[in-house]
């Protein structure tokens, strides 16, 4: 795995040496777009409005809309030049019990890792935040944005997890939601019983992404100049009787859970 980052934990007046990695990676089958006569690559060029010209990389700056075109450039080195105290450091702020954090602020997670001489001093906060089973919550600076973040224990490693910030987090103001609908008992008893038949201890090993497999054998089946006939989607039915189909539901997953 490669560096991304380079700070410290800072922890009260304990100061732990780190280096960050990406912790998880996307596994999505990947397309180009192609032109559909000859399959050559579309490139996308870096084209300006005002004066109709394509534009050398060197040449572009950053630049941000504080009103109608009305831009303030903002250079690199002034970017670097910000300090702020999550500049070059995980700045802990407090501790909290992780089932208080909503996971809907959740974002990306990293690995925390220790500099040599920074070892011991991770150990101790490792196992301190294990022992009161806390995670914290901390400030951190990189990719151009200061995050909101926690950290946490996970087997032997210290997990950060950036977070969205309060205000990115979009209020559920729907009007389907407010429909005044009556659930019978019987209903909220088959439901019940329907989540108590699906409901196993967590093992995530025996999930698999069915979709990417079954898109990377069309496109091995078509490397081999298989014909592909389309399959029609079927559409799902009109739920009619909510207590029939949940008991049918339930009956299926009572069945399913006996086979394996």
């Amino acid at each position: 795995m490669r560096v991304m980052w380079k700070g410290a934990v800072s922890f009260g007046l304990v100061t732990i040496p780190v280096k960050v990695f990406g912790a998880t990676e996307a596994r999505a089958v990947g397309f180009h777009q192609l032109h559909d006569e000859d399959f050559g690559r579309i490139q996308y060029r870096r084209f300006c409005s005002v004066c109709e010209k394509e534009v050398p990389y060197e040449h572009i700056v950053r630049g941000h809309e504080h009103e109608k075109e009305s831009y303030v450039v903002v250079t690199d080195e002034e970017l670097a030049g910000m300090q702020v105290p999550s500049s070059h450091t995980v700045d802990i702020l407090q501790f909290v019990d992780l089932h208080e954090v909503d996971p809907i602020y959740f974002q990306r997670s990293y690995y925390l890792v220790p500099e040599k001489l920074g070892a011991k001093a991770y150990q101790l906060l490792r196992e301190a935040m294990r022992a009161g089973d806390k995670v914290a919550v901390a400030k951190v600076a990189f990719r151009d944005k200061e995050h909101l973040a926690t950290m946490r224990v996970r087997d032997d490693v210290l997990v950060l997890e950036t977070m969205y910030w309060p205000d990115e987090i979009r209020e559920p103001a729907f009007t389907e939601l407010e429909t005044d609908v009556k659930v019978r008992p019987k209903e909220l008893e088959m439901a019940s019983s329907l989540i108590e038949s699906l409901t196993e201890p967590w093992s995530p090993e025996q999930f698999r992404d069915d979709y990417r497999d079954a898109l990377l054998a069309l496109i091995e089946k078509k490397a081999d100049g298989e014909v592909i006939t389309p399959v029609p989607r079927v559409e799902p039915a009109e739920v009619i009787d909510l207590v029939a189909a949940l008991k049918a539901s339930v009956d299926a997953a009572k069945k399913k859970r006996a086979a394996g």
